[in-house]
């Protein structure tokens, strides 16, 4: 009997990783404007937003727990 041997996973083409980003950046962005809205809409803490929804969308993809 022949030993079966597992393929990798096909390499992701650059529009694949490039759709695959512009979906996370999406993502951020919306979490980063609920942030701003639970907030009171406060302006002058955009990174802050963005960063802390960035963290929260890389914690979840990577699945660890807050």
């Amino acid at each position: 009997m022949k030993p079966t041997t597992a393929m990798p996973p096909p390499l992701r083409t650059t529009h694949q990783t490039t759709e695959f980003t512009s979906d996370i950046q999406e993502q951020i962005r919306r979490r980063a404007h609920e942030i701003y809205e639970q907030r009171g809409r406060e302006d002058g803490h955009e990174l802050d937003d963005w960063l802390q929804a960035e963290s929260e969308m890389t914690c979840a993809a990577a699945t660890c727990a807050t």
